[in-house]
């Protein structure tokens, strides 16, 4: 979502700092600098995953992500969530062309919640996915796979996928989805979108909404 369908503007790394000191890294240095790059890197990937990856250590780990979530939902109550121009019309067309829409998410499912009632999605697509009990996050194919089994979509070639991060697109690739579509929206690069295998690069999840009703 954040990047994708919802405007970051920093905050995932605001909030990573918050999880970078509860973790015990040092305020600056070395350490510290590979951690940032490490979480840029992984943009989309779970962030619990993320975290146990990066400090090896259980408890280290669930510290961070404490900590991670707490910033990111203080973020959110302070009003600074919001939508990235568009997407609101983007999937409203999707949906009324009979195009099923789900957002999924490298964040908790808590935080999904949050974001979608500070921005008022509660009703705007038709499924919301985040990592959890037997569904692993990016660059695992199980989200994808999920909301097909879930949305009863006939065949992976029929799923299209968007996302602003090289691991959006590797998940969709692991996943078979006919399109992989990079957005220019969020973290990741053309360059770097493209060399993880990108199928389209589209400005803004509303070309999004355009190249796949065009496909219809």
């Amino acid at each position: 979502m954040a990047g994708t369908t919802v405007a970051d503007d920093g905050l995932v790394v605001s909030a990573f700092e918050a999880a970078a000191t509860a973790a015990g890294l040092p305020d600056s240095g070395a350490e510290r600098d590979d951690a940032r790059r490490y979480l840029l890197d992984t943009m989309g990937q779970s962030k619990i995953s993320v975290f146990e990856t990066l400090f090896r250590d259980q408890k280290r780990a669930q510290r961070a992500n404490a900590a991670f979530e707490l910033a990111y939902a203080e973020f959110i109550d302070s009003g600074h969530a919001a939508p990235i121009a568009g997407v609101e019309e983007a999937i409203t067309r999707l949906r009324d062309a009979r195009v099923k829409v789900a957002l999924t998410t490298g964040f908790s499912s808590v935080i999904q919640q949050k974001l979608l009632a500070a921005l008022g999605w509660q009703s705007l697509v038709d499924l919301v996915l985040a990592p959890g009990d037997g569904v692993r996050g990016r660059p695992h194919p199980d989200l994808i796979l999920t909301a097909l089994m879930r949305l009863q979509v006939d065949a992976v070639y029929e799923v299209a996928a968007l996302g602003d991060t090289t691991s959006d697109i590797e998940s969709a690739r692991r996943a078979g989805a006919s399109v992989a579509a990079g957005t220019l929206t969020g973290a990741h690069n053309e360059r770097e979108l493209r060399d993880a295998g990108a199928t389209h690069i589209v400005g803004s999840v509303t070309q999004f909404a355009d190249l796949i009703l065009q496909r219809r």
